[in-house]
């Protein structure tokens, strides 16, 4: 291979043309959407599954920790193997085991099948980040990363959203198999445009010599105290996003009365402000790439302001949820930036490695924290289960800054 192909493997290649280098956000966005859309797979049709089916909220439950717990564990395994081989037929594998997960939900007759959707979604999902950005890093132009970071971060949102509406289209239409069926064909056609397409999602394998810096191979990466404090920022900033996503509707009606609509329109208010936020927060990567560190921590921090506000309840029912919506944004604008910073911080020829590493956090977050919230909202602790997300969210701050100020030794 040339000398050119070998860099591309460790670096953005020089500028390139817009329409090329938009061919490649728009697809990896889309496969991006995709690997958002498996992760709400089972929870909309809970109700369904607890009557067809006699299950609990335990066993139902316990569908998306498996879903999480592999995924965690493959994304920072498939790190390594999408080094190894390249990010491509990784992708490809990734939507067969969706297919295989949305086809299981088909067929599914028990619990047992239920749990099949779980795993295979699970596996599917778990190197979705090393795959897109390892391909955005490699194939997209230098000045044009915030933007493709943006991109990605909104379409993954995007995908957060379509599921529900989805799936209880069509279980409305013909039955929730249907809708399993018709992710299957989706997930289908989605391959089958990625493989047409393939020449635009084309990374190199990393070569390794013996006599390459020590993180350059194998685990020597892990030896890097960047990487931890990276791992350390997904996690504790997804602890945040968890309990909006699984305890903002309940507190919100406990702690001013609010009706059950009204508290999920704020949900999808917080997921649209998060979209906004990253795409304001492309256009501020892209500007002001060597602050990316402390753009997030500025973003992070006003994030986790406005929700210890929120918890105080001084501002009412509907203003404490406009307050909360527009946490979604707070964070939204420091994504980009977030994912630059984790750019920078990553040695090269690692890129898999470390995206599929410290994006496990990420993973782990959405396991571990509606776990922690449950037992302060079990207590009817509405209030202080805000405050904590608010610290927890304040400590990613801190933690964005430890990665600012090691990347230079990375």
């Amino acid at each position: 291979m040339s000398s050119s192909a070998v860099s591309a493997a460790s670096g953005p290649l020089p500028v390139v043309p817009l329409r090329e280098d938009a061919k490649v956000i728009g697809l990896v966005g889309l496969a991006h959407a995709s690997s958002h859309f498996s992760h709400l797979l089972l929870p909309p049709l809970f109700p369904v599954f607890a009557t067809e089916f006699g299950l609990s909220f335990s066993q139902l439950g316990l569908l998306m920790s498996v879903f999480f717990v592999i995924s965690g564990a493959g994304q920072a395994m498939s790190g390594f193997l999408v080094d190894k081989v390249g990010a491509r037929p990784v992708l490809f594998s990734s939507f067969v085991c969706f297919i295989l997960a949305s086809l299981s939900g088909y067929f599914a007759h028990s619990y047992a099948g239920l749990m099949l959707v779980a795993v295979f979604a699970g596996l599917g999902n778990a190197p979705f980040h090393p795959v897109d950005f390892s391909i955005l890093n490699h194939r997209v132009s230098a000045p044009r990363l915030g933007y493709a970071f943006s991109a990605h971060g909104l379409s993954g949102n995007l995908g957060w959203a379509l599921t529900p509406v989805f799936l209880l289209f069509f279980t409305e239409l013909s039955g929730w198999r249907s809708g399993y069926l018709a992710a299957a064909l989706m997930y289908a056609g989605i391959l089958a445009l990625l493989v047409f397409k393939r020449a635009h999602l084309r990374t190199e394998a990393v070569v390794h010599h013996a006599h390459g810096a020590p993180h350059a191979s194998g685990a020597g990466f892990l030896r890097l105290p960047v990487v931890w404090w990276c791992f350390a920022f997904f996690l504790l900033s997804t602890l945040t996003l968890a309990v909006v996503q699984s305890f903002a509707s309940p507190i919100m009606k406990a702690m001013h009365g609010v009706s059950f609509e009204a508290a999920t329109t704020m949900i999808t208010a917080y997921m649209l402000c998060g979209a906004f936020g990253m795409l304001v927060g492309g256009f501020v990567a892209a500007r002001i790439p060597a602050a990316s560190d402390r753009v997030v921590a500025w973003a992070m921090g006003a994030g986790a302001l406005l929700i210890v506000v929120t918890a105080t309840g001084w501002l009412g029912g509907f203003g404490s949820m406009a307050v909360l919506a527009g946490t979604g944004f707070a964070v939204g604008v420091g994504g980009p930036s977030r994912d630059l910073m984790i750019k920078k911080a990553t040695p090269k020829g690692a890129t898999g490695r470390i995206y599929g590493t410290v994006y496990s956090g990420l993973d782990i977050g959405f396991a571990i924290g509606p776990l922690i919230y449950g037992i302060f909202m079990d207590r009817g602790m509405y209030a202080t289960t805000l405050v904590l997300a608010g610290v927890f969210l304040a400590l990613s701050v801190v933690a964005a800054l430890g990665v600012g100020r090691r990347t230079p030794s990375a």
